[in-house]
This record gives C-alpha cells, sequence and structure tokens, in this order.
C-alpha cells in the first residue's frame, strides 16, 4: 500500500506530464500547422489522448492516477477516498499543472511566465465543461465498476472524442484550465474565463457522481484500481 508521500509524487508527476503533454503538443501544433486550426487542433487532440493511458498504467496502481481536482472530488463525494486525501490530491495536482505547463514553455524556449489572453467564455462554453466533466466520471466510474482494465484506454479515448464534440474541447479538469491560463499558447484560456469553466466542471462532476451512484447504488468502486484525468 502507498504512503500519502508516495501518493502526492505519482499525482504530482502525471498531473506535469498531463499539461506538458496538452500544453506543448499546442506550441508543437501551432508551429507546424501553417495556420490551419482544425490541424493544430487534431495533433493537440492525439497527444493527450495518448498520454492520458500511458500515465493512468504508470500511476495507478500508486494513487489511483486521478490527475484532476473533479475526479478526487466525486470519489470523496461517494465515499471512495477520505476528504483528508481529496485535498492533498488537489493541491498537488493544481501545483503540478502549473509546473507541467511551465516545463512545456521551456522546453520550446518560451517565457515560463505567461498569462493566456484567449477569450473561452459563453453559456455553451460553461455548458460544455459540464458535459464534459460529467462524461468523463461516467468513463471512470463505469469503466471501474465493470471492466477495470479498460479504463486508461476508455479514458484517453473518451478525452479524445470530447475534445471534438464539446464546443470547450473538453478540458473536464480544473487543474488544467488554471495552469492553461497561464500559458499563452494554442491551448491557453483567459483568467477571465476560468471560473466559468470551473463551475461548469464542478456541475458535471457532482452530476456524475450523483447520477452513478443511484445507477448502481452504494457499491464500492475501488478507486486505486485505475487511474484518471483531462
Amino acid at each position: 500500500m502507498a504512503s500519502a508521500t508516495q501518493k502526492a509524487a505519482a499525482e504530482f508527476t502525471g498531473t506535469a506530464f498531463l499539461l506538458a503533454a496538452v500544453v506543448g503538443s499546442g506550441i508543437m501544433a501551432q508551429r507546424l500547422a501553417g495556420g490551419n486550426v482544425a490541424l493544430a487542433l487534431l495533433c493537440n487532440t492525439l497527444a493527450t489522448g495518448a498520454i492520458l493511458p500511458v500515465i493512468i498504467l504508470i500511476f495507478g496502481g500508486v494513487s489511483g492516477a486521478h490527475f484532476n481536482p473533479a475526479v478526487s472530488v466525486a470519489f470523496a463525494l461517494r465515499g471512495e477516498l477520505t476528504w483528508r486525501m481529496a485535498s492533498l490530491y488537489v493541491s498537488v495536482q493544481i501545483a503540478a499543472a502549473i509546473a507541467g505547463a511551465w516545463v512545456a514553455h521551456a522546453m520550446f524556449e518560451l517565457p515560463v511566465w505567461q498569462i493566456s489572453t484567449t477569450d473561452r467564455s459563453g453559456s455553451g462554453q460553461w455548458l460544455a465543461e459540464a458535459v464534459a466533466t460529467f462524461g468523463l466520471l461516467l468513463t471512470i466510474f463505469g469503466c471501474l465498476a465493470r471492466a477495470p482494465a479498460a479504463v486508461p484506454y476508455a479514458v484517453g479515448l473518451y478525452i479524445t472524442s470530447a475534445y471534438w464534440f464539446t464546443a470547450s474541447t473538453s478540458f473536464a479538469n480544473p487543474a488544467v484550465t488554471v495552469a492553461r491560463a497561464l500559458s499563452d499558447t494554442f491551448a491557453g484560456i483567459a483568467p477571465v474565463s476560468v471560473p466559468g469553466f470551473i463551475l461548469g466542471q464542478a456541475i458535471g462532476a457532482a452530476a456524475g457522481a450523483v447520477f452513478f451512484g443511484w445507477l448502481l447504488g452504494p457499491e464500492p468502486i475501488h478507486p486505486d484500481a485505475a487511474g484518471h484525468d483531462a
């Protein structure tokens, strides 16, 4: 059984790699796509969807590989994670997400400290984040309940799909949202847009936890069996 320190280290490392992939692939895609935004988004999508199964497989057996405050809080709401551990996870995830974005900037020789100017506001965007996070929670809970070994691949596939069927490109993760506000690159989101995104994510996560709790009842779903993002 991993210690709290080991679990925190797993959450930090996995979340940092996730953000390095999200932000770094966005920078690379924008440089190579020649102004074709659809192509740049496709490249960003593929890199994000690909990294998720890898980091979940690596860290799932240590921390559960949440990499996402919405996921950690949802497990706490279900009684599958203590609130003390959920608080530790959330703080580590946010710090790691920022660190991962900064590392991506450094790798591409950009200023480490940035503030995004990309506005992503509007009711459609907020609804999209609620839908994206609700779907992510259903993916995680459903697979953990019926096919735990499929979680890494299901999460990667879901996020890959949700990049394209949601108006917000499926952040579905408060830590990711905060970190992307500190990156004035392809993946960025202006700080003024962050509260609406996080509110949508919170609503989606709560709805997902409640709905799946009703669907399956109080049956434990063993959060340490596998992991989860986006």
